[in-house]
C-alpha cells in the first residue's frame, strides 16, 4: 500500500473520529493531510522507503492563534492514537518523522518549507523560493479543510509562477543547456577531461529536466525524484527516456551519441519554446534563446539579474 493510501485511511479510521469525539467545537478550525517531506506525499515511495520515516501518521494543522489553546492537547491526543494498523508500525520517532507529522501550526509549515507564512506577493519573492520547497509544499494531499485557510495559501501556490519568473528561471535553464552541453561537453571530452565532461552532462540533463517542469508548469522536486516526476509527463515521454540514456551512456567510450544526444534534446526543447510563444527564430543553440526569453521579461530586477541567475 502507498504511504498516502495508508495516511488517509489511518486518518479515517482513527483520526476522524478522534477529533469529532474529543475535539467537537474545534473541528471547524482542524485542517488533517500530508504533505511536504518524503516520497511518499510524491506518491513515489515503494518497497524501498519502507526502512526509514514510513508507517501510518497524518499532519493536523491549526492557525498559530489557537496553539496555545488547543495545541499541546491535540499532540497528545495524536500520540495516543494506535500504533499498529493494517500491518504497518506507526514509526514517529524516527528521525526526522516527528516533524514530519502530528500537530502543527498553518504558518510553521509553510514557514519551514517557502520561508513565509503565506503565499509570496511579488515576483522577487516568488524568485528567492528554491523549487524543490515549493513542490514539497503543495504535494500530498488533504484530507479536510473547513477552514480553509491552509487550502487557500496552497492553492496560490499550486498556481505556479508569476509569468515574468517563469520567463527569469527557463531563460537560465535554456543558458545552462548551451553553455554545459552544447559548449563545454565537447570542448571537456578533445580536452580529455572526462570527469568534467561527465559534470557539464549532469548540468546539461538537470537544467533540460528543468525546463520542461517549467514548460508543464509543475515545480520540479527534489533532485533524487526528477526524473521520477518527469515520467508522468506524457507527452515528453521520449524526451525523458533521451535523458535518462544520456546519464547512462560513457563519456570515454560514447561521447559521439551523447553530444548527438545533447544536440537532439535542445531542439525538441527549443521547439517547445517557441511554440509556447517564449522565444523565437530557428537556431537552435540554447544560448540565443536565453537572450530572447530575457528580453521579454517587464520586472526589472529580474530581467538585470545574470542570465543563469535562476538555474
Amino acid at each position: 500500500m502507498k504511504g498516502l493510501e495508508l495516511s488517509r485511511r489511518y486518518f479515517e479510521t482513527y483520526g476522524r473520529p478522534m477529533l469529532e469525539r474529543e475535539y467537537g467545537q474545534y473541528t471547524g478550525i482542524i485542517a488533517a493531510g500530508l504533505a511536504g517531506h518524503g516520497s511518499e506525499c510524491l506518491g513515489f515511495d515503494d518497497e524501498y522507503s519502507r526502512d526509514h520515516d514510513f508507517g501510518p501518521g497524518f499532519c493536523i494543522w491549526i492557525p498559530e492563534r489557537y496553539e496555545s489553546v488547543i495545541g499541546e492537547k491535540l499532540q497528545r491526543s495524536y500520540e495516543l492514537l494506535p500504533l499498529y494498523f493494517e500491518g504497518y508500525e506507526v514509526s514517529d520517532c524516527a528521525p526526522g518523522r516527528r516533524e514530519r507529522i502530528g500537530v502543527h501550526s498553518i504558518e510553521s509549515f509553510y514557514r519551514t518549507l517557502i520561508g513565509r507564512e503565506d503565499a509570496p506577493k511579488t515576483e522577487m519573492e516568488w524568485f528567492c523560493i528554491p523549487e524543490r520547497f515549493l513542490a514539497m509544499a503543495v504535494n500530498g494531499e488533504l484530507f479536510c479543510d473547513p477552514l480553509g485557510e491552509f487550502s487557500g495559501i496552497r492553492r496560490k501556490l499550486q498556481e505556479f509562477y508569476p509569468e515574468d519568473v517563469i520567463r527569469k528561471k527557463l531563460a537560465a535553464k535554456c543558458a545552462v543547456m548551451g553553455q554545459a552541453g552544447q559548449y563545454n561537453y565537447g570542448r571537456c571530452i578533445r580536452r580529455g577531461m572526462y570527469e568534467t565532461a561527465g559534470l557539464s552532462c549532469s548540468r546539461f540533463v538537470m537544467a533540460a529536466l528543468g525546463a520542461i517542469y517549467l514548460l508543464k508548469r509543475t515545480y520540479m522536486p527534489f533532485y533524487k525524484w526528477a526524473f521520477r516526476g518527469a515520467e508522468e509527463f506524457a507527452d515528453w515521454g521520449s524526451e525523458v527516456e533521451e535523458l535518462k540514456k544520456l546519464m547512462g551512456l560513457s563519456d570515454i567510450h560514447d561521447y559521439a551519441a551523447k553530444m548527438l544526444l545533447i544536440e537532439r534534446l535542445c531542439i525538441r526543447v527549443k521547439s517547445a519554446i517557441v511554440r509556447g510563444g517564449w522565444s523565437y527564430g530557428e537556431d537552435c543553440f540554447m544560448q540565443i534563446h536565453a537572450e530572447h526569453i530575457t528580453e521579454q521579461i517587464k520586472e526589472p530586477r529580474l530581467r538585470m539579474l545574470p542570465i543563469m541567475a535562476g538555474e
